[in-house]
């Protein structure tokens, strides 16, 4: 069978990519999800998980449950890459959640590590992982600021936490995409903002993968999907993750200037909903449990004398809306600058300062 020069050049970039591509599982002791998390043990059925019925009993035996290689309950999964010889691997913040749990890499030719999380950033749905040896296959880091609508992109990983070693093509179909995301098992949103839309497919598992260029260069980190839409996923821009090996490597740890408030970003609807006199900004409210309070105590936030209720209009002098949001000018603000706050408080407008201070994952 003869290829076109455009199909052995897919399958070219794919054989450089994929020797970089892993899959990571995540363990725990059975003990400890019985105490912590007893809604995850569920009972096998075929090749899917179904809860308990009323007649089963409240857990499963432990044996009836996946296991990783070193004996643990398996809890989770999904898919990352290497992108440097000595060992690093970036994936999402979201698979790698689990400050307790056990996380074992797998590369394509099947061989396995107990990896370590050296990083996560507080920002975004990043993560670094380390594996201990040398001279690992990787995969470089393109440009995502030169990334173009209809360009042809590859996602690659471990589709539905089962298909290892999983290829899907397709475009860039949008830029700079914003959406809210459920990031763990507890069910607490994420905001994600300037996404990259491909009509590659992504499913679970594949989250951490790499979305790819033609030249074999990773522009994107597959992130999320929307559920009920035909051809939607989305990638973070591999810029964000350059800028946390940058910080790892000089500092040891990704350093993030962060607030400690917890908000939703008003509109139109949310204005009528709560009665407000503006439909923009970052609307200070807690998390409805005593553990996530609106205004993190000795915080930025709570010395500038925020409070919950308060509306953030602006942050030295940048609107918030849903389009640049909080994070969008912390990401650019230095450590130790003063920060300008404009709050809405019981109707009048407030100006406050605060300092920008590290936050670590």
């Amino acid at each position: 069978m003869a290829f076109t020069n455009y199909e052995e050049h897919v399958i070219k970039t794919i054989e450089n990519v994929m020797p970089g591509v892993v899959s990571i599982m995540v363990g725990k002791e059975y003990e400890e999800i019985l105490a912590e998390r007893p809604h995850e043990l569920m009972v096998p059925h075929g090749s899917t998980f179904d809860a308990p019925s009323p007649a089963s009993p409240p857990t499963p035996p432990e044996d009836e449950l996946p296991h990783t290689p070193s004996g643990k309950v398996q809890i989770g999964g999904g898919s990352g890459f290497l992108v440097d010889p000595s060992g690093l691997v970036l994936t999402n913040k979201h698979v790698v959640y689990d400050h307790e749990a056990e996380y074992i890499v797998t590369t394509s030719s099947e061989d396995t590590y107990r990896a370590r999380v050296v990083a996560r950033d507080p920002l975004n749905d990043v993560a670094i992982l380390q594996i201990e040896g040398e001279d690992f296959p990787y995969i470089p880091l393109g440009n995502s600021n030169a990334i173009k609508l209809g360009q042809t992109v590859l996602a690659v990983g471990t589709a539905l936490g089962e298909f290892q070693n999983t290829v899907s093509s397709g475009i860039v179909s949008g830029l700079s995409r914003f959406i809210t995301a459920v990031t763990d098992s507890e069910g607490h949103s994420e905001r994600l903002r300037g996404l990259i839309q491909t009509d590659a497919a992504i499913n679970p598992g594949n989250s951490g993968g790499p979305l790819v260029n033609l030249k074999g260069e990773a522009i994107g980190i597959n992130a999320a999907v929307v559920f009920g839409a035909q051809n939607i996923g989305f990638a973070i821009p591999i810029s964000k993750a350059k800028h946390d090996l940058e910080e790892l490597k000089k500092y040891g740890r990704i350093r993030r200037p962060f607030l400690g408030v917890r908000y939703v970003l008003l509109n139109p609807m949310l204005m009528k909903k709560f009665k407000l006199s503006v439909e923009h900004g970052a609307f200070v409210l807690r998390e409805g449990t005593p553990d996530r309070p609106a205004i993190v105590e000795k915080s930025p936030a709570d010395r500038a004398g925020i409070q919950e209720g308060d509306i953030i209009l602006a942050l030295n002098d940048t609107r918030i809306t849903d389009k640049t949001t909080l994070e969008d000018v912390l990401e650019n603000t230095a450590l130790g600058a003063s920060i300008s706050v404009t709050v809405l408080r019981k109707g009048e407008e407030k100006m406050l300062t605060l300092i920008a201070e590290e936050r670590t994952a």
